[in-house]
């Protein structure tokens, strides 16, 4: 389950980015009762992006945000509740690393569902049917 960690340069603390990575993980295996799950917690991969100054925008004009997008199978981040749980600590993480600098309302969090059968487990493409059966192994 990719994440990608987009941040404008200067809201997190130089060297606190593996430290989000690891909280936000933490929290995606939490709230879908993963956490410790030998088969998910290696699956759950993650890169980071900064952007320079400058180059971040809204509404056309300079700003700092951070953009926390994850790419999943469309069961994970399905449920309303567990949506709704994991994005506000993501944005706490993010908004508590930054030494409670960056506004909360510049912290967007969303998620890509794939197709059914369109995932990659172990190098080999699985129906969310497999994956799940993989998964309740771990």
């Amino acid at each position: 389950m990719p994440l990608t960690l987009t941040l404008t340069e200067g809201v997190l603390p130089s060297g606190t980015e593996k430290e989000a990575v690891k909280q936000i993980t933490d929290s995606l295996l939490r709230t879908h009762g993963l956490a410790g799950n030998t088969v998910m917690t290696p699956n759950v991969t993650a890169n980071v992006h900064i952007v320079p100054k400058g180059f971040s925008f809204s509404g056309g004009n300079d700003f700092s945000g951070v953009w926390v997008e994850w790419k999943v199978p469309s069961f994970a981040l399905s449920d309303e509740a567990v949506i709704k749980e994991h994005f506000a600590e993501v944005t706490e993480i993010i908004f508590k690393l930054s030494g409670k600098s960056q506004p909360k309302d510049n912290i967007y969090v969303n998620v890509v569902h794939a197709v059914d059968g369109a995932w990659n487990l172990d190098g080999v493409a699985m129906t969310n049917e497999e994956l799940l059966s993989a998964i309740s192994m771990g």
